[in-house]
């Protein structure tokens, strides 16, 4: 039976049909909404989404977006399924790396832009932690790392730097 029609292959086909143009549709957008809200409250057991709170780039206005963030030889990540395209990539990148991490409580970080050339292991690893980006990024999750070499570029990954205190916080407590 071809993969296409398996509950698989239906699974993948709505997550594109909802994302059609690398953008989310109304559906996408309502779920995301409500998924951005419930992670950020923290009350699911869910270890690795959060909700990114990031500026936008035309309005200030503070966008929340549920995301996954993948670890990987001790870092943290964020990795974009929707390519440099998305949204949110281009607000972090506008606002610099500024961003916010909420799961409960709100952590201020930044996000540095990871080089292609050390994206794929971190592209693989989210692969195993998100299912939901399976249908957006064109290598299986069980191939070697050497295959997502093909799509790094097309795919952006963040590093999530918790912000240093200012210099005059660190003198007013120490």
């Amino acid at each position: 039976m071809p993969t296409s029609w398996t509950a698989e292959g239906t699974r993948r086909r709505l997550r594109r049909w909802m994302y059609r143009g690398g953008r989310p549709r109304g559906v996408a957008r309502l779920l995301n909404r409500l998924d951005a809200l419930v992670l950020g409250s923290g009350r699911l057991p869910v270890d690795r989404a959060v909700t990114l709170e990031v500026a936008g780039r035309r309005t200030g206005r503070v966008v929340p977006v549920p995301v996954v963030v993948a670890d990987l030889d001790g870092e943290r990540y964020l990795i974009s399924m929707l390519g440099a395209g998305s949204n949110w990539v281009r607000n972090v990148r506008a606002a610099r790396g500024a961003a916010v991490l909420r799961r409960g409580t709100r952590t201020a970080v930044r996000l540095e832009e990871v080089p292609v050339a050390e994206r794929a292991p971190i592209i693989k690893r989210y692969l195993d932690l998100a299912p939901g980006a399976r249908a957006h990024i064109p290598v299986d999750r069980r191939e070697p790392v050497a295959a997502f070499e093909a799509v790094a570029a097309d795919h952006p990954v963040f590093r999530v730097r918790p912000l240093e205190p200012a210099a005059s916080d660190r003198q007013r407590t120490g």
